[in-house]
């Protein structure tokens, strides 16, 4: 007898009770894949959201040479974000495809949440695959980016550790409750979207370059309505975005 498999679990809705939050991703598109709509959502509640991009991906094209591309691409990210309200991109310059874990981009990092002061900070899924089978793997700069936020949120809070940059006027920074994770495949919570699921497609649209070098009939709405409708039967809405969360708030 063939057993019918378990109905996907619920999904919580996520904490709002927040102003500021520092999104830390490595390429533009990255929070467009997912996030976007649950941005415009909260810019709309009058919090602060700003974009910080580890990289101008400009090894994203194959058709287009870096030194073309990431100009471009950083454009298209200014103008995606500000469909969503989000007016302050700030872009890191670290090489696009080759990012390293370690403690570089742990001091960088951390010396961006001691000087925007977040509350929470917002990332894309960095396991090892996108689907819990693991069959849809995961790219290096995703898995990196996330590793080094999460080590990252505590050096901030830590006055001992870079401690060149509180000697020179930067403050502990030991506010930071949640670090979400977006588009993760152990996601257990999730906002509603469904007022602004339009702006999150057409943030994504704006990265136009980028999409037409994936080749193919793309489609920005079509692919964001099936994670979102399905995200949004387990919260109980039509759209969510799902994020995986981690808490620095329980102790």
């Amino acid at each position: 007898m063939t057993e019918t498999p378990a109905a996907p679990s619920p999904l919580q809705p996520v904490d709002e009770d927040w102003q500021r939050a520092l999104a830390i991703v490595a390429h533009p598109d990255d929070l467009e894949f997912g996030a976007a709509a649950a941005v415009a959502r909260w810019t709309r509640q009058g919090k602060e959201v700003v974009y910080v991009l580890l990289t101008s991906g400009e090894a994203g094209i194959d058709a287009m040479d870096p030194a073309e591309a990431g100009p471009l691409r950083e454009q298209e990210q200014r103008d995606s974000a500000a469909i969503v309200g989000v007016s302050q991109v700030e872009f890191l310059g670290l090489p696009d495809g080759v990012l390293e874990y370690g403690l570089p981009l742990r001091r960088e990092l951390s010396r961006l949440i001691r000087r925007y002061q977040p509350e929470i900070v917002i990332t894309t899924n960095f396991r090892d695959s996108w689907d819990e089978a693991g069959d849809a793997l995961n790219m290096a700069d995703h898995i990196v980016t996330g590793r080094a936020v999460l080590d990252a949120v505590r050096d901030a809070a830590n006055r001992w550790v870079f401690r060149d940059q509180i000697d020179g006027g930067l403050e502990k920074w030991g506010g930071v409750r949640q670090v979400w994770a977006s588009s993760s495949p152990r996601a257990k919570h999730a906002v509603d979207t469904t007022d602004t699921f339009d702006l999150g497609v057409r943030s994504l649209q704006a990265h136009a370059a980028y999409l037409r070098g994936l080749g193919g009939s793309f489609d920005a709405e079509e692919f964001l309505e099936g994670a979102a409708r399905q995200t949004g039967s387990r919260l109980g809405v039509k759209y969510a975005a799902g994020f995986e969360v981690f808490r620095f708030d329980l102790f």
